[in-house]
């Protein structure tokens, strides 16, 4: 495995980084590239979804000494939000053994890890890796899965708290979860334990693919005040497909969002609150060097964030016909106006 020159950067890295990996034939960039290590990146989503996530990846990697093309190979795979298709694409990876898999999102994780037990894989985001059964201690890993632990039980009080602050007449909150994805279901049962001691009346919906989506909005319609919405890749890709914009539907229903993450206020909502996901995915970059350079992925520890962030979309707050306060958008890292 080669040593990689350590700083410096190259253009190719961003034409490869969304879709051209994926497209050029691997009988060229072998050619090309001869022996260098490959990076399989299952992608449970579309790149757009992550664009933002995987630039600081590869940045990462390029600082690290890691120039695609050059000194490494990333090949993008896109499940496009499939639960099937993710295991296609951990299987095509485990068949082509790539040197390590990078993923995130517990289905993907699982779905990597049922793929291969000899292949590093690195998740840049899971949720209780621990009581998902992706790894046998935060410590210890052992096996061949490490990565970036989420905490959403620990954010959960905190995300509510901010809600109520935005909403002080916040009395009914609807939760939405895919009830396939272990993180997913965690993080909503934190969210209706926080909920419920906040003295909130509670509407749980369940939404595992598009048929589910229409029944579950319909039992949502005129009962919650805010709608809290649990973090999952196969959801997210369902809920802003171009058949349906969770959003959009928000705010007809005068109905204020919650997220565990930016891309989502990005894209319409109106507040997140959590970890920082591109500090994440760059701490990805940090495994993945290591693994290259032969240490065992099963005695790297899972680490927890370090950085949180919270965003919020002012454009969204009007048409909800809500006033944040000076007081909390001082507080906030970023808004989107």
């Amino acid at each position: 495995m080669p040593s990689p020159e350590r700083g410096g950067g190259h253009a190719a890295a961003f034409i490869t980084l969304l879709g051209g990996a994926a497209t050029w034939p691997l009988a060229a960039r072998a050619q090309q590239a001869g022996s260098l290590p490959r990076i399989g990146f299952l992608g449970p989503s579309s790149p757009t979804a992550v664009r933002r996530l995987i630039a600081a990846f590869v940045q990462r990697l390029r600082e690290l000494g890691w120039r695609d093309v050059q000194d490494v190979l990333i090949e993008y795979r896109w499940a496009e939000g499939r639960v099937e298709r993710m295991s296609e694409i951990a299987t095509e990876f485990a068949d082509r053994k790539v040197d390590v898999i990078v993923t995130h999102g517990n289905i993907a994780v699982a779905a990597a890890k049922r793929a291969t037990s000899d292949i590093p894989i690195v998740f840049a985001i899971a949720n209780d890796p621990l009581g998902a059964g992706l790894v046998a201690s935060l410590a210890r890993p052992g096996g061949n899965v490490t990565g970036l632990s989420l905490q959403q039980n620990d954010t959960a009080d905190k995300r509510l708290t901010l809600l109520r602050e935005v909403i002080p007449g916040l009395r009914r909150l609807a939760i939405i979860a895919n009830p396939d994805n272990s993180g997913s279901v965690q993080e909503m049962r934190d969210t209706e334990a926080v909920a419920r001691t906040l003295g909130f009346e509670v509407i749980t919906v369940k939404i595992r693919r598009a048929e589910d989506i229409a029944p579950a909005f319909g039992d949502i319609k005129g009962r919650a005040d805010a709608l809290y919405v649990s973090g999952d890749a196969v959801l997210t890709t369902l809920l802003t497909s171009q058949q349906f914009d969770i959003n959009s539907f928000a705010v007809g229903e005068k109905l204020p969002t919650m997220y565990n993450q930016r891309a989502m206020v990005e894209k319409g909502g109106m507040m997140s609150y959590g970890p920082s996901f591109a500090d994440l995915f760059r701490r990805a970059g940090d495994y993945v060097d290591k693994i290259l350079h032969g240490v065992r992925p099963g005695d790297l520890p899972v680490e927890q964030p370090t950085k949180f962030e919270l965003v919020v979309n002012l454009k969204t707050a009007k048409a909800l016909g809500l006033t944040i306060p000076e007081s909390f958008l001082l507080r906030t890292d970023e808004i989107i106006e």
